[in-house]
């Protein structure tokens, strides 16, 4: 059995998500300790608890642990079945987590699988739909599998209430990627979502982000959605390369003004911009799971992106618990960063 120390590192619920779909994909039983222990609400919350329970129902693991507060969880892995599932986090937690927990095992069955899931779909700390959609799955895709991302509505916190569909179609083996040059920015398309809220708030933020960058009219748009349960903004900044997307999001909050949220969206962007790298720091994290599964059947990856986070750093060492692989981060200058996976 595997031991994971669920405090280690930045000590949050990406220990247990990486944890548990590790231990689907290679079989191995797992005790996770002391999970979130240096947080101040210690233990697994709602949105964990729904991403062991879609791990159990998927793969009938006997899963010990799995209820609201727990420090541990024990996991012994059973047969992991494609199929039609439906799971409902029951407050605004991410479902892109819940998806995060569930996904790399259903990529490597043989049928396809139909995933729905409701709660929130646009959370700060945690992956946006829009971010899956466009950033995230055209790499998947790249690897072999096709993945699909409807959304139905989305939810915000704290009303939650989202719902979003996936579709995976696995496949037999995964590639590596080499992501190694960023090229030339090829399009640009600024998003504002605003839901159950003035529509002003949207164009304020799009018309600061105009302001700053000199960008086309053609690049700025302004959603409208009447449909989530509760209220929401997020301003989305997508830029396209001929290797990635990218997306960098900044979310509408009460006591903030629509520029300060568009200030810092444009921060982020830029930081990636002068990095010069093709891969930012939260699709880093994302693609390491998916390339070390890859790794495992001798296809090697590499990519550059900025500086690793102290999230990143913790997840390469649950990673290399599980799995023989090697991970190597290298610095090559000032925020750029190689990492290769083997």
């Amino acid at each position: 059995m595997i031991i994971i120390e669920g405090s280690q590192g930045e000590g949050g619920g990406q220990i247990v998500r990486s944890s548990i779909a590790l231990s689907l994909v290679t079989n191995q039983a797992v005790a996770i300790k002391n999970i979130r222990a240096g947080r101040k609400v210690p233990g697994l919350r709602r949105q964990h608890l729904t991403a062991v329970r879609a791990a159990q129902e998927i793969s009938q693991s006997d899963i010990a642990g799995a209820e609201i507060g727990s420090l541990e969880l024990v996991i012994h892995p059973g047969t992991v079945r494609a199929g039609e599932y439906q799971f409902d986090v029951g407050t605004a937690g991410s479902t892109s987590l819940v998806l995060q927990t569930i996904l790399p095992a259903l990529l490597q069955t043989q049928e396809i699988s139909t995933i729905r899931l409701s709660g929130g779909t646009h959370n700060p700390f945690a992956p946006p739909y829009d971010f899956l959609d466009r950033a995230y799955f055209p790499l998947i895709n790249r690897m072999g599998p096709q993945v699909t991302a409807q959304l139905i509505r989305p939810g915000f916190y704290p009303a939650g209430g989202g719902e979003v569909v996936y579709t995976i179609r696995p496949a037999n083996q995964l590639q590596g990627l080499k992501l190694l040059e960023r090229g030339k920015i090829i399009d640009r398309r600024v998003r504002a979502l605003v839901a159950n809220l003035p529509r002003h708030i949207g164009e304020r933020e799009c018309e600061s982000v105009a302001r700053k960058t000199g960008w086309r009219k053609s690049c700025f748009e302004v959603e409208e959605r009447s449909d989530s349960p509760g209220p929401g903004n997020v301003l989305l900044i997508e830029l396209r390369t001929p290797q990635v997307t990218e997306v960098f999001t900044g979310f509408g909050e009460k006591g903030v003004s629509a520029e300060t949220v568009a200030a810092r969206t444009l921060q982020a962007a830029r930081r990636w911009i002068d990095a010069d790298v093709p891969v930012g720091e939260y699709l880093a994290d994302q693609l390491l799971l998916p390339l070390g599964l890859a790794a495992v059947d001798g296809q090697g990856s590499a990519f550059r992106t900025l500086g690793p986070t102290q999230h990143t750093r913790t997840h390469i060492n649950v990673l290399q618990a599980f799995l023989p692989v090697s991970i190597d981060v290298r610095c090559e200058g000032d925020q750029q960063y190689l990492i290769t996976v083997k």
